[in-house]
């Protein structure tokens, strides 16, 4: 059985993009792969976070996972920041990788862009994301576009290391859901659906309010016309929207072209306002239960102590093939 790992990161508030581009796509994964879902608070920090904040959202993205579908019986579910291993093998690869391929990252040179005071976990980020990886000896990574360039740094650690020292790393590859969509903004269809955005009219996070997410969608960038038809080159805001009707009614885009033939966008997005609540009220629900039922810090520790044992027998042959002194 192939492994899968994947993680989100505990800042800000998970949108429906999340939700449809990656959470829909693990609650389908954890049923044929061995998966690993990992809550990425060690990433979080690279920029400045408020503690209370973090641990608040640390508790909310897990609570989501398994709101969503994940089933901690099925899937590893755990925070980063439990399985210490992840330092020590992100120190490891630090040694490992150039200068020259980190100054090269563009996330980097996006979110250092115009700042004075640039912290350097923002600069290694990538090796410790390669650690994150390979500490699993995962083969799939769902990945979206901003971490391709991640997980190709990942595969060139994997293989030098497999070199200098002797095969240890599984080369992991990306994976590409059959199915889904990318869900792009609700102000610019330029740019994809972020949590990070702060205009909160551009998302729908997943625990928004009924009214709230009716609100922002009435409001909804669309175009000049009056024509529901999928065209994203001509006109990707409607397009965009048609996307995220499809995905949560499961109604090809065509058939929904026929439903608002001749009615304009009122009707459309007054619909498909009703289709994202539908969606996302049983989710919000179960979400509330669970944070309720005190059950969360449990999944977490039991989580944690799999990944660590796992994650531990990684990290000694590593050590021993680096020529560490491994008792």
């Amino acid at each position: 059985m192939k492994r899968v790992l994947s993680g989100m990161q505990p800042s800000g508030h998970l949108t429906l993009g999340n939700y449809i581009g990656a959470l829909k796509n693990f609650t389908e994964l954890q049923h044929t792969h061995d998966c690993y879902f990992m809550v990425v608070d060690l990433h979080a920090i690279t920029v400045p976070q408020d503690p209370a904040a973090l641990r608040e959202q640390s508790e909310a993205v897990t609570a989501l996972y398994i709101a969503a579908g994940i089933d901690p019986s099925k899937a590893n579910v755990f925070l980063q920041s439990h399985v210490r291993q992840h330092a020590e093998l992100g120190w490891l690869f630090t040694t490992l990788t150039y200068m020259g391929e980190l100054e090269r990252m563009t996330q980097f040179k996006d979110k250092s862009a115009g700042k004075d005071s640039i912290g350097a976990g923002l600069f290694t980020y990538p090796s410790l994301m390669a650690a994150d990886i390979l500490l699993y000896n995962a083969d799939l990574v769902p990945v979206g576009d901003d971490q391709k360039q991640h997980l190709e740094l990942t595969r060139d650690l994997a293989h030098r290391f497999n070199q200098r020292f002797g095969d240890n790393f599984t080369i992991p590859e990306p994976y590409i859901p059959q199915v889904g969509a990318r869900i792009m903004s609700l102000d610019d269809a330029s740019s994809k659906m972020s949590k990070s955005n702060p205009n909160q009219g551009s998302s729908i996070a997943m625990l928004d309010a009924p009214d709230v997410i009716r609100k922002k969608i009435s409001r909804a960038v669309t175009d000049s016309g009056r024509e529901v038809k999928f065209d994203p080159q001509n006109k990707p805001e409607v397009s965009n929207l048609m996307s995220i009707y499809s995905q949560c009614s499961k109604k090809p885009v065509a058939e929904i072209e026929a439903m608002y033939d001749g009615q304009g966008y009122g009707p459309f997005k007054k619909d498909l306002a009703e289709q994202v609540v539908g969606l996302l009220e049983p989710i919000q629900q179960r979400y509330r239960d669970i944070r309720a039922s005190g059950e969360l810090h449990s999944i977490l520790r039991e989580g944690g102590e799999r990944a660590s044992e796992q994650a531990e027998k990684m990290l000694r042959a590593t050590k021993e093939k680096m020529g560490f002194l491994v008792l």
